[in-house]
């Protein structure tokens, strides 16, 4: 993004401009994921955002602050990606749950799912200002913010997790604030009917959480089913985009693994810096070749107290692994345990 022409002081300027837009990068392209459901078209809003910014940097006048600008332009931009009828869910919004062993359906496109997003991608430095993110990146709650129509989805979203104000959203939808407020109204209305119950969040520093995720580490990859059900919340959630199949309940995960799952056992789990705030393993299964392993899927675990509530499977390796920073093979020596 360079404008023609510039002498070398106003190109120094140019680049203290891009550099205050990308200490805002984090925030906003966590902003677009609530908005969009997707890692990728996320990125791209903000990349987009950052053009227009650029190009329109000379009208910028000051008269709101550089942050507000930006979400302005943001929200355009998100906007106008969601000028269709398209909105992404999880498995669980599109149907009931299905038996363990019932065959595997069709895959749906990408475009249908509502996918993770990497911390990295959405989290900043400020620890306070992570933990407060992280119940509105929740899968459960990006799920429920696609029932609102756009607009509402923008308001919802800038007065309840953002705080903006009534006015600041306003201004940055071209609205009046009765308007902003009615629109609020509406979309609190829709989200306490299809938001599912609160589910509890991650705690890294939590002893009993971390024993938690060690334990489900173990259990799976020695494919131990009574060790794996003991960790497992009642009504837990077993799901596996791009299909549409989800399993609910201990006994029916066990099963679904032992049948038509079980291309899982002899995985490994590769610990990532985590997804939507919770924690998340790159996924390999083995293949024919002792020691090698292929890319299975990105696993998202869900907790509630000293429970696992969800199993999140996302099998779109070919672009989900590079997201998050995972080699496309995985080999260990034999005995060794330890991925090289």
């Amino acid at each position: 993004m360079s404008k023609p022409g510039s002498s070398a002081g106003a190109a120094e300027i140019s680049r203290e401009v891009l550099d205050q837009f990308e200490g805002y990068r984090r925030e906003l392209c966590a902003y677009a994921y609530r908005m969009l459901g997707s890692s990728f078209e996320a990125e791209d809003a903000v990349q987009d955002a950052f053009t227009r910014a650029w190009k329109a940097y000379d009208t910028f006048e000051g008269r709101s602050s550089l942050r507000s600008w930006l979400y302005k332009i943001t929200t355009n931009v998100c906007l106008d990606m969601l000028d269709g009828p398209q909105r992404r869910a999880r498995p669980m919004d599109l149907s009931g749950p299905s038996s363990p062993d019932t065959p595997l359906p069709p895959p749906q496109p990408d475009y249908v799912w509502v996918e993770p997003i990497p911390n990295a991608l959405a989290f900043g430095a400020d620890p306070a200002e992570h933990a407060t993110a992280k119940d509105s990146l929740r899968l459960a709650f990006v799920a429920a913010v696609q029932h609102l129509p756009a607009t509402q989805r923008a308001i919802l979203i800038m007065r309840e997790v953002l705080r903006f104000s009534a006015n600041e959203t306003a201004d940055m939808l071209l609205m009046s604030p009765a308007s902003v407020n009615s629109a609020l109204q509406r979309a609190r209305a829709t989200m306490a009917k299809v938001q599912p119950a609160e589910a509890g969040s991650y705690d890294e520093s939590d002893e009993q959480q971390r024993k938690l995720v060690d334990g489900f580490v173990r259990a799976f990859e020695a494919y131990d089913m009574d060790s794996l059900t003991a960790l497992l919340k009642q009504d837990v959630e077993l799901s596996m985009p791009p299909f549409e199949l989800w399993i609910s309940g201990p006994a029916n995960v066990a099963r679904f693994m032992l049948t038509t799952g079980q291309q899982c056992r002899g995985s490994k789990l590769v610990p990532l810096a985590g997804a939507n705030g919770l924690p998340a393993f790159g996924h390999y299964k083995p293949t024919e070749e002792p020691g090698v392993y292929t890319p299975w899927s990105i696993t998202v675990l869900e907790f509630e107290g000293d429970q696992i509530s969800g199993l999140n499977f996302f099998l779109d390796t070919e672009r989900l692994f590079p997201l998050f920073g995972l080699a496309p093979e995985l080999r260990v020596e034999e005995g060794a345990g330890q991925a090289g």
